[in-house]
């Protein structure tokens, strides 16, 4: 009798730690999360943006404890795994390919860029990891089917709309610059937003009058300028990396085309922008996702510590980064466990407020964001839309070059 009592307490403790316990015993201990960034070439200034980002979400919510997964019926810390692609679509795509097959990550959060971002999604999509993507705006790879991509970041037909709202918005109709060039970049991104500003302008009070197209790292705008200029354009638009949109501001003064109103989306985001150009930076309009003196939760913080580690606040796409970190814990934590497909399920089901506002998804993986235009201002960039957050009303018409 003894040895069947011995026995069964034998076999009753054998099974409360195999059977009790188990996911404990088998918890990772870290969620790898795996970013590809261009920290060099020609978008290493938007990219360092997007690092410092990540690197203070991460830093923060492992401080808190980290993500809370009831697999394991603990919290995990994340460990970020960031590669450098040089800013080279198909560096993207083997770095992406080694976070996968080497270092196992649990998702992917993308870089700067829309054409960097273009060649990730569809790795994202064949490894079945979860991505999420920020400052990149082009909308024609979320019409590709994709399940596995999310981006909480305005697209084109949102930014296109949203131009000409605020123009509506803010300028009495006789001070419209209604005569647009636009300047459309040889890439997906250049020809999709330029053909909707094209497109849409008409039906808001506004006439493209001149479409100039170059490839990407042009380095003589001349004519394409001279023939804006001709056209009698009042306003231009583009979305030019930022080699190269420093090299358009500085043709357009050469050539003396004076516009009313720039939006030079992209090529202004990062703070060089003022540092290469001086007084001929300021006007120029961007629309980067996020300013720093946004009303959200966790932006004073995350505005403090930008401060103590780089002495300014929050860069631009520091906001929408960190905001990314936030939406993938949430995810994870919802999911409950670290199975990449129920991971991808929970972020489709997003709805939550980050430092860059409420988000949520739409079917196609586009977030449902605020859109916000900045303008630089005497070296800085103030926010001029939406209203309600405006640091400095709107400067229009811009001064020609002689005189500023």
């Amino acid at each position: 009798m003894k040895t069947v009592i011995a026995l069964v307490i034998v076999a009753v403790l054998a099974w409360m730690t195999l059977g009790a316990s188990p996911s404990v015993a088998q918890a990772p201990l870290s969620i790898k999360v795996g970013a590809v960034v261009p920290l060099t070439g020609r978008y290493a200034a938007g990219g360092a943006q997007v690092k410092a980002g990540y690197e203070f979400a991460i830093e923060d919510i492992n401080r808190a404890g980290g993500v809370m997964v009831p697999e394991f019926n603990k919290k995990l810390p994340l460990a970020l795994v960031l590669l450098d692609d040089e800013s080279d679509p198909i560096k993207t795509v083997a770095r992406l390919e080694t976070l996968f097959a080497s270092d196992r990550v649990t998702a992917y959060l993308g870089g700067f860029g829309s054409d960097l971002h273009a060649a990730a999604a569809s790795i994202a999509e064949k490894n079945k990891v979860p991505y999420l993507g920020v400052a990149f705006a082009l909308h024609k790879i979320h019409q590709q089917g994709f399940k596995y991509l999310f981006s909480p970041f305005p697209k084109s037909p949102d930014l296109v709309k949203e131009t000409y709202l605020f123009l509506n918005g803010t300028l009495p109709d006789a001070q419209r610059p209604k005569r647009i060039a636009i300047f459309k970049e040889r890439t997906d991104w250049g020809e999709e937003i330029g053909g909707l500003w094209a497109t849409r302008a008409k039906e808001f009070g506004y006439s493209a009058v001149a479409i100039e197209e170059y490839a990407i790292g042009a380095r003589d705008f001349s004519d394409n300028i001279l023939r804006a200029k001709a056209a009698g354009a009042e306003a231009v638009f583009g979305v030019p990396t930022p080699p190269d949109g420093l090299n358009l501001v500085r043709q357009m003064k050469q050539l003396a085309f004076n516009a009313k109103m720039y939006m030079l989306i992209r090529a202004a985001d990062a703070v060089v922008w003022s540092q290469n150009l001086g007084k001929d930076g300021d006007y120029v309009m961007l629309a980067p996702g996020w300013h720093n003196a946004m009303r959200f939760p966790g932006v004073k913080e995350l505005n403090d510590k930008h401060q103590r580690a780089f002495g300014r606040p929050g860069d631009v796409l520091t906001g929408p980064s960190y905001a990314a970190v936030q939406i993938l814990a949430d995810a994870i934590a919802r999911a409950g466990t670290l199975d990449r497909a129920k991971i991808r399920d929970a972020m489709a089901a997003t709805n939550m407020m980050t430092v860059e506002g409420q988000v949520r998804f739409r079917a196609d993986g586009t977030g449902v964001v605020t859109v916000v235009f900045l303008q630089w201002q005497r070296g800085k960039q103030e926010l001029v839309w939406p209203k309600e957050f405006a640091t400095a009303p709107f400067q229009f018409p811009a001064p020609a070059w002689e005189q500023r």
